[in-house]
């Protein structure tokens, strides 16, 4: 039987060292779910896995494209889908990992997702109302227009909001409802990883200490002296637009990593929304517990059981 591991939940939760020792013990490769790996140069911000990591087990999916180049939904389903195939032909078990549930669920539900280009003057049109009279104003006409995508993007996300309302003035019809699912031909195991909101902002201020340490200033610094600028989307991502703020004078360190924090919480309460601790496909486990040694032995049984089934 065709298998497939994701491994998801909120940032800084422990994902990446489930899918290493899950890689190990199941002879596994990883496949980023990440919206933000993708980007080259963008290594500690992102918390990309390091070259020890990418020694131990197999990585794919993350350094695909410069920070100014544009990247889709659709691009990454077709090479998760494209990167799973191969995995499987070498039987070996993928695992997708990561906590961008858009990435996540276009590939585990099959989303048909509409094929619309970009329409270059729109987008800037809606930019530019969106600077004269504010991101929320997109949102709620996206949520006139589309009420169930705009359940699922957070309204400070200009761009998805920007994305969603173009697809609806270029087909007419709802983005939503664009999104037929055909579900992929693989055995599907989906592990959950959560913990209380306490211990979750605890976690997340020691990764984001920890990358202040490795040096994220450089990092940006460095993109800076690259000639990638805050307007990019890439550079939207958290960690690098607050430390570019600090590049530019316009906020102190100390102010410039309380802000990391405080969006990051705010980030990982939305991830939650795409993985809620009622859906009956998650297999959820508390990582204040013994939570790797417990995950393996489900992923093993979950194994044994679809090859009975096979056979």
């Amino acid at each position: 039987m065709r298998s497939l591991v994701a491994i998801i939940g909120p940032t800084a939760i422990g994902k990446s060292e489930l899918a290493l020792a899950l890689a190990e013990k199941c002879g596994g490769e990883i496949v980023s779910a990440d919206s933000r790996q993708v980007y080259r140069f963008m290594d500690i911000g992102t918390a990309k896995p390091g070259s020890q990591q990418q020694i131990l087990a197999p990585h794919h999916l993350i350094d695909l494209i410069d920070p100014n180049q544009e990247f889709s939904l659709a691009l990454y389903q077709k090479l998760a889908i494209q990167t799973i195939e191969a995995i499987l032909e070498r039987e070996h078990l993928p695992l997708l990992v990561g906590g961008s549930g858009l990435y996540v669920w276009s590939v585990l539900e099959g989303w048909k997702i509409p094929e619309v280009p970009p329409d270059q003057a729109l987008r800037r049109h809606l930019e530019s109302r969106a600077q004269s009279e504010g991101g929320l104003s997109l949102y709620q006409e996206l949520q006139a227009l589309d009420p169930e995508a705009a359940r699922q993007i957070d309204w400070r996300n200009l761009r998805r909001v920007i994305r969603a309302l173009e697809v609806c003035q270029a087909t007419g019809i709802p983005f939503s409802q664009l999104q037929n699912k055909q579900p992929p031909d693989f055995n599907t195991i989906i592990i959950g990883l959560t913990t209380d909101r306490n211990d979750l902002y605890r976690r997340i201020d020691l990764r984001v200490d920890r990358m202040i340490e490795q040096g994220l200033v450089a990092e940006v610094k460095e993109l800076f002296t690259r000639g990638y600028r805050l307007d990019l989307p890439a550079m939207s991502s958290l960690g690098y637009r607050q430390i570019g703020l600090f590049l530019e004078g316009r906020l102190t360190l100390d102010e410039a990593i309380q802000q990391i924090k405080f969006e990051t919480h705010r980030f990982a309460r939305h991830q939650y929304a795409w993985f809620r601790s009622n859906d009956e496909r998650i297999h959820w486990f508390d990582v204040r517990q013994d939570f790797i040694s417990q995950a393996i032995e489900l992923v093993k049984d979950c194994l044994r059981q679809a090859e009975g089934a096979r056979i």
